[in-house]
């Protein structure tokens, strides 16, 4: 086995000594991140580029030598209102309206998703019966795809699904848990919790059990209270946990739409419609493919994710520097 190893690199030397003797051996590392830089550079910042370019031009045309260029007519026309807290005043009603559903879901989802996933990982870190099975058990629902999720959960919840027909069997009058535009934000929010909980309860369970024990130890020995050495002891080492994750489920949160577009489709009405999919709608979904304006609101959903990563970042170091500190 060892000898065809060698053979097999072997067969690459010359190449190396090739790059060796062009690049010299201070950057010969470029070599072997060429190719990764080629794919990378193909798959992502052509993409943005061409982005830019649908987003500063006009028309419906699709390639983009045949789009006039119009500058920032995109963006004006998706800021342009006449009061700024009328929705109803926009000329894009529907693209605030889609920013309004999303800030709503992210502050309340990612809230709901940070505090449910600490609990959760601090039961499943307990010596409790089955603890493997369980932690199996949270974080199975990540494993699925979100389009499988959201078809699930519509089957239970839909007019004629399973949820309606237990309430119609215990007595009780169904309800519209999709089509009424309150129980439907609700289930959004619902759905996605559920489908991707388990990904960063494991992110604090491994933090959770990073902690030294003697730190327990020793708090036990002193008498000090659980609520005192959860917020004395475990909250504080796993911060850097909790800020990644707070970071993590709000840049999805932003990003949602699989589970929402097969859930929902963004109704009732446009109740349940975010940013992510505003776009899709504008730029393929409806019968005048209006790419440009689809362009620019994904340039304003990614300087927003932007921001969030620079927040992340912000964050994270000013931890970092307060831990050096002490």
């Amino acid at each position: 086995m060892s000898r065809l190893l060698a053979f097999f690199f072997n067969l690459f030397e010359p190449l190396f000594r090739l790059g060796q003797r062009l690049l010299g051996v201070s950057k010969i590392g470029w070599l072997f991140v060429g190719p990764n830089l080629l794919v990378f550079g193909l798959f992502t910042f052509l993409p943005i580029l061409i982005n830019l370019v649908y987003a500063t031009t006009g028309g419906v045309k699709l390639m983009p030598l045949e789009r006039p260029f119009t500058g920032t007519e995109n963006f004006g026309i998706l800021f342009e209102c006449r009061d700024y807290f009328d929705i109803q005043t926009c000329r894009k009603d529907v693209f605030w309206r889609a920013i309004f559903n999303t800030i709503k879901f992210s502050l309340i989802q990612v809230v709901l998703m940070v505090f449910l996933s600490l609990l959760t990982a601090l039961v499943l870190n307990r010596k409790i019966i089955g603890r493997g099975f369980w932690r199996g058990v949270f974080f199975y629902p990540v494993l699925l795809s979100p389009v499988v999720v959201a078809l699930i959960w519509k089957w239970l919840l839909q007019s004629q699904g399973v949820f309606n027909a237990g309430l119609v069997a215990a007595g009780y009058a169904p309800v519209d848990w999709l089509t009424d535009a309150g129980w439907a934000f609700f289930w959004t929010i619902f759905v996605s919790i559920w489908a991707h909980m388990g990904f960063y309860t494991l992110i604090l369970l491994a933090g959770l059990q990073a902690i030294p024990k003697d730190m327990y130890e020793a708090a036990e020995m002193d008498a000090a209270s659980p609520w005192r050495t959860l917020r004395r002891i475990t909250l504080p080492l796993l911060m850097p946990n909790l800020i990644v994750v707070l970071v993590l489920a709000m840049i999805r949160a932003v990003q949602i739409f699989d589970e929402v577009f097969v859930l929902t489709g963004g109704g009732p009405g446009s109740a349940t419609t975010f940013i992510v999919q505003f776009i899709y709608q504008t730029g393929f979904a409806e019968q005048i493919h209006l790419y440009g304006l689809a362009a620019a609101a994904s340039l304003v959903l990614a300087l927003g994710l932007m921001a969030l990563t620079v927040l992340q970042l912000r964050l994270t170091r000013a931890k970092d520097a307060g831990q050096r500190a002490k």
